[in-house]
């Protein structure tokens, strides 16, 4: 009979112990969705040469190793999650060559919580730069 009382203690003991302790919540770390691109300029329609990159994190704050983080998450944000859109306004006051020497533009990450693999490739960088016009996400 004392068996039974003891192991009956026992349980008790650790239901309580366990009840106590908890198991952790999952919370977010934070309420803003995560942010967080690399932009690179590359090489060849491959991209297998990347020239440049830079990172930008846009949530909470505005960061990275972007030279204008605030610029290149607006202009990310503009785009209502369509980076294409940053393709819209190129410049038809300027004359690229005709010369085939590919460049590609990418932005892999996580934008608003949700994973991003976007890239475009122009025939050249002055077609590349007439086309993205100045965009402060690949102004770098």
């Amino acid at each position: 009979m004392r068996y039974r009382i003891a192991a009956a203690s026992s349980a008790a003991a650790l239901v309580t112990l366990v009840g106590s302790t908890g198991m952790a919540e999952a919370r977010p770390a934070s309420l803003y969705a995560p942010s967080a691109v690399v932009l690179a300029v590359a090489k060849g329609e491959n991209a297998v040469t990347v020239v440049r990159a830079t990172t930008v994190s846009c949530a909470p704050a505005a960061q990275g190793t972007h030279p204008d983080p605030q610029a290149a998450c607006a202009a990310l944000n503009a785009t209502g999650g369509s980076l294409d859109a940053l393709l819209a306004a190129p410049d038809t006051n300027r004359a690229c060559p005709m010369h085939y020497d590919p460049v590609t533009v990418s932005a892999d990450g996580v934008w608003k919580g949700s994973r991003i693999a976007w890239k475009h490739t122009f025939s050249n960088s002055c077609a590349m730069s007439a086309t993205l016009n100045g965009n402060a996400a690949f102004a770098f």
